[in-house]
C-alpha cells in the first residue's frame, strides 16, 4: 500500500504558476503509474495528468495540455505537477493517486488504488 501526501497548493492570480508535490511512502511507488486529479465544489473528480512508473509516458486532460507538466523522481518517492498559466477554472482540490498499473498510464478514477488527502488550489481572476 502506498501512502500519499500532497503539498504546494495555495492562492495565485490568473496567469501565475504553482508546483504541486506528492510524497509517497511504501515500496510500490517506483513501480506504480501515478496521477493527479482535481475536484471542484459540486463537480465530480476529474483526471488532470498521469505518468508511467519510469516517467517515459504521460497523459493530460485536454483542458491542461500545454500548461501543466507531470514528472516524477523515483529516488525521492515524489511526483510533481507544474502548473503554469493558471486560470480561475483550475480552482479545485487537487489529489495525487497511485495506480494499479506500471507501464499503462490510466485516466479513470477506478484505475487508481491509493489517494492522498488533497491540496487546495485557488486561482483568482
Amino acid at each position: 500500500q502506498v501512502q500519499l501526501v500532497e503539498s504546494g497548493g495555495g492562492l495565485v492570480q490568473a496567469g501565475g504558476s504553482l508546483r504541486l508535490s506528492c510524497a509517497a511512502s511504501g515500496r510500490t511507488f517506483s513501480t506504480s503509474a501515478m496521477g493527479w486529479f482535481r475536484q471542484a465544489p459540486g463537480k465530480e473528480r476529474e483526471f488532470v495528468a498521469a505518468i508511467s512508473w519510469s516517467g517515459g509516458s504521460t497523459r493530460y486532460a485536454d483542458s491542461v495540455k500545454g500548461r501543466f507538466t507531470i514528472s516524477r523522481d523515483n529516488a525521492k518517492n515524489t511526483v510533481y505537477l507544474q502548473m503554469n498559466s493558471l486560470k480561475p477554472e483550475d480552482t479545485a482540490l487537487y489529489y495525487c493517486a497511485a495506480s494499479y498499473y506500471s507501464n499503462l498510464v490510466p485516466v479513470q478514477v477506478t484505475d487508481f488504488r491509493s489517494w492522498g488527502q488533497g491540496t487546495q488550489v485557488t486561482v483568482s481572476s
